[in-house]
């Protein structure tokens, strides 16, 4: 990849997937970007092993779903059983291509992954990125962030108008920024050992499968060709031993022997569930796991990086390229923290499942349901509050994604900007089209997707203004109201 030296709009420190998603999306806009990362090469073992509809709809937004989608697995969902095998729990995904205009559920190979969008951003003549480039101190004023990097024998400074930490858990950026988080209660060490199966084992199931026990918990989870992982709490056993082949060989005896896999990867995890206090500061923010990390129950970590990079590009975009006050910034806070406290949440309620000694009082605490069975259902929670509008009963949550009616899904006709969709009849009586347009705004004719009406329908309006994240700005009900949506819809930074 190229080297960028000059100054520029947003230095992205990190060059995993949420650093990377953030570089394409400000790519699409228009920002120039330098992403710094320190390794030199991507590292060629498992890490992330899940993603779901939403991010994969991220990645059709930057243009490499397909790509990806290639190198994935449908995931078929989750089951929770006793020591006896008994099912407590179950978490169905359904094999259908779902409300986001994808699969619900993905498995898939990190390094894979990490590939495909590096390959993406070097097609984009305004992104640039130096590998071997190890951020070692920040700074700001009121004109600009400076970010100070060793590559090799040499020290440089950058300068940019915005600084996005996405470097991890140990996050220099965070330092700058905050200390203080707030820790949701759940902090265990687990051994994850990843193989590689020499044959075709079927036996093993497409389910991932959480062992609860008290004593010993663990999780088996399915990937992509002959790839499996195994999760297994160790409490204080000291890491040496953890790591012992020997032991690892004693854990794993109940699924497979030595000479059916080959051990790829195996490391000790402590599973955090902690979220930073403050994301932004300044001309500084954190995303990804630098401003939360969560316990892997619910597959959730890589997707609220992902999810915070979609939600932060537009809004840096309009601040860098249509000049918006950017107060607006602070937005991404206050929409996001609530949401991916519930994710977190979430699974910390799972995690305390597998731990239990109490399986049943465990189930009843969380997992209950009206009925009386115990089904877990996959969430979709509102954003905080921010861009928009809390009258609307949709606004905040996540839009549908529609396919046109010539076959192609309604995302890539409005790219990586805001769009309103609106009952043609609505359409034919409304004379605020071109003002719309002219501001950048998609407009999507009910009669052009399959579905749209019914959506409508259940959203009860005529017409939604979508923002670029896909999370629905607000709602209309006749041609006045959305005039008044159209004014509010935050314009196109990218068509500017």
């Amino acid at each position: 990849m190229r080297g960028h030296q000059r100054p520029c709009d947003v230095v992205i420190v990190g060059l995993g997937p949420t650093g990377a998603v953030l570089a394409g999306l400000l790519g699409l806009c228009g920002v120039n970007v330098v992403v710094l990362e320190r390794e030199r090469a991507i590292l060629d073992l498992p890490r992330a092993v899940h993603f779901d509809g939403e991010v994969m709809r991220i990645f059709q937004t930057i243009g490499v779903a397909d790509q990806v989608a290639a190198v994935s697995r449908i995931n078929a969902g989750m089951r929770f059983v006793d020591p006896g095998g008994r099912l407590l729990l179950d978490w169905p995904r359904p094999q259908q291509v779902g409300p986001q205009g994808w699969y619900p559920s993905y498995r898939f190979h990190q390094p894979d992954l990490e590939a495909i969008l590096r390959d993406r951003l070097c097609t984009m003549p305004n992104v640039g990125v130096l590998l071997g480039a190890d951020a070692i101190s920040i700074d700001q004023d009121a004109n600009c962030a400076t970010v100070t990097y060793r590559n090799g024998d040499r020290q440089q400074t950058l300068a940019a108008g915005y600084v996005v930490g996405c470097d991890g858990a140990r996050s220099l950026v965070r330092e700058r920024i905050t200390n203080r988080a707030e820790d949701l209660g759940f902090h265990e060490r687990w051994l994850v050992v990843d193989l590689l199966l020499n044959a075709e084992r079927p036996d093993l199931g497409d389910f991932t499968i959480q062992y609860c026990h008290p004593h010993t918990p663990a999780t088996y989870v399915r990937g992509p060709g002959r790839r499996r992982r195994w999760e297994i709490a160790i409490g204080d056993l000291p890491d040496a031993e953890a790591l012992a082949p020997k032991h690892i060989r004693q854990r794993l005896s109940r699924w497979l022997t030595p000479a059916e896999a080959a051990v790829e990867r195996a490391a000790v995890y402590t599973f955090h569930s902690v979220i930073s206090s403050s994301w932004r500061h300044g001309r500084l923010l954190i995303a990804g796991d630098a401003a939360h990390q969560s316990p892997p129950f619910m597959g959730q970590g890589m997707c609220a990086g992902i999810r915070d990079a979609a939600n932060l590009a537009w809004k840096l975009a309009l601040c860098i390229r249509y000049g918006h006050d950017d107060a607006v910034l602070d937005t991404y806070q206050s929409e996001r923290h609530p949401h991916v406290r519930a994710f977190i949440e979430g699974a910390v309620d799972l995690g305390r499942l597998v731990n239990s000694s109490d399986s049943e009082a465990a189930l009843k605490s969380a997992f209950r349901q009206p009925d009386g069975t115990y089904k877990m259902t996959t969430i979709s929670p509102r954003l905080g509050p921010g861009l928009w509008h809390a009258d609307s009963p949709a606004a905040g949550n996540i839009s549908r994604q529609l396919r046109r009616n010539r076959g192609s899904l309604s995302d890539d006709s409005v790219g990586y900007g805001p769009a309103v969709l609106a009952h043609s009849t609505a359409l034919a009586a409304w004379a605020g089209r071109g003002a719309a347009e002219r501001k950048g705004i998609k407009v999507l004719e009910s009669d052009d997707l399959d579905g749209a009406i019914d959506y409508l329908g259940e959203v009860g309006a005529v017409a939604v203004g979508v923002r670029p994240d896909r999370y629905v700005y607000a709602t209309a009900d006749d041609a006045v109201t959305l005039d008044v949506l159209v004014q509010g819809l935050p314009p196109n930074g990218a068509r500017m």
